[in-house]
């Protein structure tokens, strides 16, 4: 069952690649419960029995990745009511965070579900309960009451140290065909997603490792065997895989996993505008030496943004027959750090900040510079 969300630039038109417009897939699973587990040589395994560290000073091949990873993924079975009034069952991936049975996943996964089964490479499956969501990173825990022998949580690596080029891997159930491995490499950072809850993710991995519907929730490694990423939703016209796929980093993970088992939610910082990029248009209307930093469009209100007195676009002004919204501030950093476009903002909120935090923006107005010190409040549900 594949939840397609169409993606927009500019809120009017579809990407467009070779011509074909794509959607977003979230790689939440298919109904194919008939396809068996594989089984392990010895069903009786133990996390004692397995590697528990591995050693970051070298890389390993894609076979010692797999057997040091493949007892810490797991397959998730969801049971969902379907629109009809009967029950409908999908398949998803998850991996070991914990020795507590702490299980990680995306969101979409185990959204509004009745049933959750967890089902071990060895084949042997438990119920699993929700502890904590967050649909704004596309991130789920759930739990299974399980003996901590059997539990091979899989290590955490940095993905702030991921590079264009670097060979990473993937394990997950792709159409249930659970314990698959793919492999490919990291094909750009720093991605801007749409969440499916009003916000977008940024800061995503781009890769071309295969991925697919059952994929969703599974881990994304590096040649050290440590989870970098979490597998969430690929670029399809079909529903199938076509080369482009997309996971949460693992930073992102360890900022808020931990919050989500605790509290059983994340608040994330928010600062209250709508905006857009300077383009060459944009800088040439307004009188720009370079086509970079974001100008306000709007700023709702009393958010952080309204109660520092951030000022939105109030004018218009025509470039080659195009009618353009200007005459707002313009962000030309953030703490400090250049600000070419909207992503830069997003991705410095989602590293460095949490709510109460103070944010300082360096502002160009009436073409004068200035900074504004906000306090960064939580992001509303809509």
């Amino acid at each position: 069952m594949c939840i397609r969300l169409s993606y927009s630039i500019n809120n009017s038109s579809k990407i467009l690649l070779g011509g074909v417009v794509f959607s977003i897939v979230l790689l939440s699973g298919i109904s194919v419960v008939f396809l068996s587990p594989v089984l392990a040589q010895d069903n009786s395994y133990s996390s004692e029995n397995l590697q528990t560290t591995i050693d970051s000073s070298k890389n390993l091949s894609l076979i010692e990745i797999f057997e040091s990873s493949e007892f810490g993924v797991v397959s998730i079975t969801v049971t969902k009511t379907s629109t009809s009034g009967g029950n409908t069952n999908s398949v998803g991936s998850g991996f070991i965070f914990d020795k507590e049975g702490h299980i990680i996943t995306n969101n979409h996964v185990v959204k509004d579900t009745k049933k959750i089964d967890v089902t071990f490479i060895d084949g042997t499956s438990y119920r699993a309960e929700i502890i904590g969501t967050d649909p704004y990173a596309d991130i789920a825990v759930i739990k299974i009451d399980v003996n901590s022998k059997k539990l091979y949580p899989i290590p955490i690596g940095d993905s702030s140290k991921l590079k264009v080029g670097e060979q990473i891997a993937a394990i997950g159930n792709p159409f249930g065909l659970s314990g698959s491995m793919t492999s490919g490499i990291v094909s750009q950072l720093g991605r801007l997603l749409p969440s499916g809850a009003g916000f977008s993710i940024p800061d995503v991995i781009q890769t071309d490792t295969a991925i697919n519907p059952g994929n969703s929730g599974g881990p994304l490694l590096n040649m050290k065997g440590e989870i970098v990423g979490v597998n969430t939703a690929i670029y399809s016209n079909d529903g199938s895989f076509s080369g482009v796929g997309f996971s949460i980093p693992s930073n992102v993970i360890l900022k808020i996993v931990p919050v989500l088992i605790k509290e059983g939610e994340f608040q994330h910082p928010w600062v209250g505008i709508s905006s857009a990029n300077i383009t060459p248009d944009l800088a040439e209307l307004l009188n720009l030496q370079d086509a970079k930093g974001v100008l306000i469009m709007t700023v709702v209100k009393d958010s952080p943004a309204d109660k520092a007195n951030l000022r939105g676009s109030s004018q218009t002004a025509t470039a080659d027959g195009m009618e353009y919204i200007i005459g707002g501030d313009i962000v030309l950093s953030i703490d400090g750090k250049e600000v070419r476009k909207i992503d830069d903002i997003l991705t410095h909120l989602q590293r460095e900040k949490n709510v109460g935090d103070a944010l300082n923006l360096g502002i160009l107005r009436d073409g004068k510079s200035i900074n504004i010190t906000l306090t960064l409040e939580e992001r509303p549900e809509s």
